[in-house]
């Protein structure tokens, strides 16, 4: 029996943590051997440089005059079949049940029974697209119909089956991070340029749509700054961002407020920080507070989907009801003012994302499931090379 699988791997390539985890599991599993397929309408993101078992394939949409939108899902399923077919694969992995879970239905249809889909769900693809009437039959197909489902928290899975009335067997896969990239940096040089040695740093990071509640930063910001003479560094972009820029100009904190846009080295930026502000209304899971915690910084956010799977209350940071800003302005002044208590969460946030989302324990539970929907023994495999 071949030890290694041919995967082919769909996400998007260009939004999202989930285009992000899809990515980085890519890069694993092409690492331990495995040969691994992106199928998608451009070359994900962070791929980055040439790896040994990675290809990529590009879809082409037609341009067929009569149609009024080009139909990409349907050239998305023909390429799957074709990659299929053609590179003798063993698994569809795809992130996102619509468009991707559909799509993979599709190319199994013409492919065969041979061809097992695994479908990881990530959160909007049920927390919104599962909320429209006419998209809820088709996403309950996609998903009863993949061999295998897996759901990045336990929050995002019972929603699943309280919106979908879900039946079927749903596995529990974390999303994680690369602890070679995701480790404390030494970013004292960088962090000399927004604060000074005395002041604090407090970050938030994200897309600025209205789910993140950007301007809740903002207001716990203000309230911390009253106490602790400290600094705000907002990374990312989206719709919100200018009305965030004026609240911060209404409020006169534009002389400590820094906007840093766009970040890829991630790991570095949030080094910088003393906390990560999440406040959030709606959050499947929070990557980016994984990403905090690996490199030793603390969360302050909500109690809100996937996030208190993710942060430990009072051990790797603090959690408050949403919309609670004096709350959590309260659990970062505790914390900025506490230099042991900083130590101590640093300490068990390094701990708590080595031993519970590192990049190997993840990796092996989805070839675990690999293998299982294959009816295959999992063979011993080496672990990821470092």
């Amino acid at each position: 029996m071949d030890r290694f699988l041919k995967i082919g791997i769909t996400c998007y390539p260009s939004l999202g943590g989930s285009g992000v985890v899809a990515t980085e599991l890519g890069k694993l599993l092409a690492e331990k051997g495995h040969e691994v397929h992106f199928i998608s309408h451009s070359v994900p993101f962070r791929l980055g440089s040439f790896h040994k078992n990675i290809f990529y394939h590009e879809v082409d949409v037609s341009d067929y005059y009569v149609f009024r939108y080009p139909p990409y899902d349907l050239s998305l399923a023909t390429k799957m079949a074709q990659v299929a077919k053609s590179q003798q694969l063993d698994i569809l992995h795809v992130h996102y049940a619509v468009p991707h879970a559909v799509c993979a239905f599709l190319a199994k249809q013409m492919v065969g029974d041979n061809l097992k889909v695994v479908t990881t769900l990530h959160g909007t693809d049920i927390t919104v697209l599962a909320q429209d009437e006419s998209l809820k039959d088709l996403i309950r197909l996609a998903i009863n119909e993949s061999d295998a489902v897996t759901s990045v928290s336990h929050d995002l899975m019972k929603e699943t089956r309280e919106v979908l009335d879900i039946v079927r067997d749903i596995d529990l896969t974390y999303n994680f991070v690369d602890e070679r990239v995701y480790h404390p940096r030494d970013a004292i040089a960088c962090r000399s340029d927004f604060a000074a040695q005395d002041e604090k740093v407090l970050m938030h990071i994200s897309n600025f749509r209205p789910v993140k509640r950007v301007s809740d930063v903002v207001d716990i910001f203000k309230m911390v700054n009253e106490q602790v003479p400290s600094r705000l560094l907002l990374v990312g972009e989206g719709p919100d961002l200018p009305k965030v820029q004026m609240k911060i100009k209404e409020m006169g904190l534009e002389n400590r407020v820094h906007f840093l846009g766009k970040q890829d080295d991630i790991a570095h930026v949030i080094s910088m920080a003393d906390i990560l502000l999440l406040p959030s209304e709606k959050e499947s899971f929070g990557l980016v507070a994984l990403e905090a915690m690996a490199c030793g910084v603390p969360t302050v956010g909500t109690v809100a989907g996937g996030i208190p799977e993710l942060v430990s209350h009072g051990q790797t940071g603090f959690l408050a009801p949403i919309g609670a800003t004096r709350q959590m302005a309260d659990y970062s002044i505790l914390l900025l003012k506490n230099e042991k208590l900083a130590r101590e969460m640093r300490e068990s946030c390094l701990l708590r994302a080595r031993n519970e989302f590192s990049s190997d324990v993840i990796t092996a539970q989805y070839e675990s499931i690999y293998y299982r929907v294959l009816n295959r023994e999992a063979p011993h495999l080496n672990p990821t090379c470092g």
